[in-house]
């Protein structure tokens, strides 16, 4: 009983994006990603390089954002930024964060969010 509880719990939370209070005075930026930020959002996903849901997460999201001008999607390895990892707290792979156009962190999603779920986060941010 307690695993298929479990279970029900885990599969519910998996790729579910949870908003993030901002850690005050941190800010994401070009300096810290190694690339601009989008006009009015950016994704930015920490990926491994065996993690086989890193790599339906990047073809979605790479995808999604072809057609979406304002919004960036960037991937950062995360075995190569163990200090940023540590920094903000990316506990698995993948991790996307939504940070808005001021670099602050207003969603994140463990595991691979469905598109309806970043839709719906994106339209969020202003």
């Amino acid at each position: 009983m307690l695993a298929s509880t479990y279970g029900i719990w885990w599969k519910l939370r998996e790729g579910a994006i949870r908003s993030k209070k901002a850690i005050p005075g941190h800010r994401m930026n070009a300096e810290v990603l190694g690339e601009p930020l989008g006009s009015r959002a950016t994704m930015v996903q920490f990926s491994s390089a065996f993690c086989t849901p890193c790599r339906a997460t990047h073809s979605l999201l790479a995808q999604m954002v072809l057609s979406m001008k304002d919004v960036k999607h960037i991937q950062i390895d995360a075995e190569s930024h163990l200090e940023l990892v540590r920094e903000l707290d990316i506990r698995s792979t993948p991790t996307t964060l939504f940070i808005n156009h001021e670099g602050i962190e207003v969603g994140r999603a463990a595991g691979t969010p469905k598109r309806d779920q970043v839709l719906a986060a994106l339209a969020n941010i202003s």
